[in-house]
């Protein structure tokens, strides 16, 4: 029994070494598997961060965007206006009957409803005598569906 204590107590010294070295190598490579997960945990909020300035440039590129074509939408309405007021100076000073045989004639009911529109209320009515009755129903049902902006209604009303 005693010769069976000193093994053991020399086993247990041969191994114990082997076990704490093999602890450390574990404790090794546990260090080492944290140090990658934290060098990723940077590179990925690095990565995250980069993004996130990626996308508060599109949202500021995409308002830029979107308040430039309201500018151009806004001047192309302008645009389009002034064509039709000066559409409507050129048909005034034409004879009623002429003019309303060229409206009479024109393909799209809205832009001359538009012209009818801007012209002085007194001429658009003698204007609107001579238009194709159906052509002159079509550019009515146009008239009464365009919202008149208060500058309008007295210019109009000359």
């Amino acid at each position: 029994m005693k010769y069976s204590v000193i093994i053991i107590v020399l086993l247990c010294s041969i191994f114990t070494p082997y076990k704490t070295q093999a602890q450390e190598a574990q404790k090794a490579e546990i260090q080492r598997e944290m140090q990658k997960l934290i060098k990723l945990r940077s590179e990925l909020q690095k990565l995250i961060q980069k993004k996130e300035e990626l996308l508060k440039q599109i949202k500021q590129e995409r308002a830029k965007l979107k308040a430039e074509k309201e500018a151009l939408e806004k001047e192309l309405k302008e645009a389009e206006a002034e064509r039709y007021k000066k559409l409507a100076q050129i048909f005034e000073k034409m004879d009623p009957e002429l003019a309303g045989q060229k409206i009479s004639k024109m393909t799209n009911p809205k832009e001359a409803a538009l012209i009818i529109y801007n012209m002085k209320t007194r001429l658009a009515g003698q204007v609107m005598n001579y238009v194709d009755p159906e052509m002159a129903n079509k550019i009515v049902q146009i008239l009464t569906q365009i919202k008149i902006p208060s500058s309008n209604s007295t210019a109009n009303s000359q």
